[in-house]
């Protein structure tokens, strides 16, 4: 994968965030009952009911988000070898 496509991902991917962020956020303060949230993907419209979806929803994001921060910066992970 090149760094621009693992770039434009995690902006992507931040972007689906944001908006079930806010999705969630108008739900549970009562704002709204109901919310369209089109990810240029697909369009959902999440009920108050589909909390639970959203927050699952998050997590998966936020991994993904993760994964792909460690694929374009690299993992951090450092494999020791014996020197003799």
């Amino acid at each position: 994968m090149t760094t621009a496509f693992l770039q434009e991902r995690i902006t992507a991917t931040k972007m689906q965030i944001v908006a079930l962020e806010d999705a969630a956020a108008g739900i549970m303060s009562g704002a709204i009952t109901t919310y369209l949230l089109d990810t240029g993907q697909s369009r959902q419209t999440v009920t108050r009911a589909n909390v639970n979806q959203i927050n699952r929803a998050l997590d998966s994001l936020y991994n993904r988000l993760s994964t792909l921060q460690a694929r374009l910066t690299g993992s951090g992970t450092v494999v020791g070898r014996p020197s003799w």
